[in-house]
């Protein structure tokens, strides 16, 4: 049979991990005996050719029962079941798709927040920006072009969520260091490692890295970084010492960066000083590491052509 949609395994996924699955590798030879699926059709691949229909289908399901609150991943290729999943399956709906999880809380703050704002700059302050990340289906009134469009979106949008989950775990020196790095990638220090550098363990006054603004070093932006709970944020008693520090350093120039989110009132004072501040958070963080190539690797690409028209110019 045609190998179902992710909505369809949307139930069957959340029950195997109800019963003790803990990744979907293990998952997959039982969805393909539940649904009759054949090697063929397991084997069939998706346009980038890296992975099958069945694992893709299987791995979107997943990731939205995790947008709802009713899986959730302790660690890397770790999935347990939460008790708002077991209760889900203590009395399944008939189908458990999309319009089902709009009804968790979670799931619609996931659907809610905002693709960040991503350009090459660090010219403005981070906030809350407004464009809804869109439905995974695609619409009538979409055109080709508006639904791929769309479906990067998305796309995008769980992978931040993958790479804050990494960031959050990982060790602190080395998390400076990955600053540095995309800083690096996005030009600063002329896009040359040696001209950034992280700051010793102790004694670092409060700076943990610095870079180079331009490739011959006429002046330098200082760095903070933080790795923080999503739950936590950044408040202006932060950003006070921070600039106390670059003050001590006789800088002016200092780049905040957490795996969190800033206060309101971090974000205003950062507005006021003298001291040219950029803050970065989490969502930011991730979606900039996601343009300059940090931490990730294209997986697939795909290519729109139209009519040469000075081809046919004689045509």
């Amino acid at each position: 049979m045609p190998i179902p949609s992710y909505e369809i395994f949307m139930l069957p996924v959340l029950r195997l991990f109800g019963e003790g699955a803990q990744n979907l590798k293990e998952c997959l030879p039982r969805l393909k005996a539940e649904f009759g699926i054949t090697d063929e059709e397991a084997a069939q691949l998706i346009p980038s050719g890296r992975l099958t229909v069945l694992q893709s289908r299987a791995h979107w399901a997943r990731t939205y029962l995790g947008k709802a609150g009713l899986l959730e991943s302790p660690k890397r290729n770790l999935h347990v079941i939460t008790p708002r999943g077991r209760e889900v399956l203590a009395s399944p709906p008939t189908q458990l798709d999309l319009g089902f999880l709009e009804g968790f809380e979670g799931f619609k703050e996931w659907r809610a927040r905002t693709a960040t704002d991503v350009t090459g700059e660090l010219g403005t302050t981070v906030t809350p920006a407004e464009n809804p990340i869109p439905r995974a289906k695609v619409e009538p009134t979409q055109t080709p072009e508006d639904a791929m469009a769309h479906a990067h979106q998305i796309l995008n949008a769980a992978l931040r969520d993958e790479l804050l989950g990494l960031l959050q775990v990982m060790d602190p020196l080395r998390f400076e260091q990955l600053i540095v790095d995309l800083l690096t990638a996005m030009g600063y220090g002329g896009g040359n490692l040696e001209n950034g550098c992280t700051t010793k363990v102790t004694g670092d006054g409060g700076i943990d890295g610095i870079i180079d603004e331009d490739a011959i070093g006429l002046d330098a932006v200082y760095i903070q970084a933080k790795r923080y709970d999503a739950t936590y944020k950044v408040g202006r008693p932060d950003l006070q010492r921070f600039v106390g520090s670059l003050t001590g350093e006789g800088a002016s120039k200092g780049v905040f960066v957490t795996t969190s989110d800033f206060s309101r009132e971090a974000v205003n004072y950062v507005d006021r000083v003298q001291h040219r501040i950029r803050l970065i958070n989490g969502q930011k963080l991730a979606g900039l590491m996601i343009q300059y190539g940090v931490g990730v690797r294209p997986r697939s690409r795909y290519i729109i052509s139209s009519i040469d028209e000075d081809y046919f110019a004689d045509v």
